[in-house]
């Protein structure tokens, strides 16, 4: 007899990658019971739609890149290396993908920007939690004296991020890692200049 647990995180998790590498939508009942050694009746035991374990699959990709963020972050001894850390937490996950596919960020919320509302929604949720992380960092240097008084915390996290999302889907549509290397040698500088 099988876990019920278990079998949801199992369905999730191989949902996760189908949705990550394929899109919601071309992402069928069909694939995902292939995938998983399950049948349509056996998922839907634990999920009510195909809309509840797209936003299930969308909410463990969040939490897979949180986990990796935080523990990325918590490597840097002061705020400018926790952003240097971030930076190259962007160029790690280019190469190496927390989730098979690519940003779960940018594939998610190009796909669903217009089609699916709610979905959107964890992708704007999850965009702000790390934005907050980045602005809390930001606060925190200038608070210990590591980053300039004079910073925009909100507008420099957000061109921050902003401008890591974009290297990573150029590298993407150009299949091309030299895009993401500019735009961390290029964020490097910004850091520089504003460090204490």
């Amino acid at each position: 007899m099988r876990n019920p647990e278990l079998t949801k995180e199992m369905i999730i998790s191989k949902s996760a990658v189908l949705f990550n590498t394929q899109g919601f939508k071309a992402t069928s009942l069909s694939d995902i019971t292939k995938a998983t050694g399950f049948t349509k009746g056996a998922i839907y035991r634990h999920f009510t739609d195909k809309e509840d374990l797209e936003e299930s699959a969308f909410l463990y990709m969040a939490e897979q890149m949180k986990v990796k963020f935080r523990e990325k972050i918590k490597g840097g001894k002061n705020a400018p290396e926790k952003l240097l850390a971030i930076s190259k937490f962007f160029q790690t996950y280019l190469l190496k993908p927390i989730i098979e596919g690519g940003c779960p960020i940018l594939n998610t919320g190009v796909e669903t920007d217009d089609t699916k509302p709610q979905l959107n929604k964890h992708v704007r949720i999850l965009v702000d939690t790390l934005q907050s992380s980045v602005e809390h960092i930001l606060q925190k240097g200038i608070t210990y004296k590591q980053i300039r008084e004079d910073v925009p915390i909100e507008k420099f996290a957000s061109v921050f991020l902003a401008t890591l999302e974009g290297g990573v889907l150029l590298c993407k549509i150009r299949n091309n890692p030299k895009d993401l290397i500019w735009v961390i040698e290029d964020l490097e500088e910004k850091i520089k200049h504003i460090s204490i």
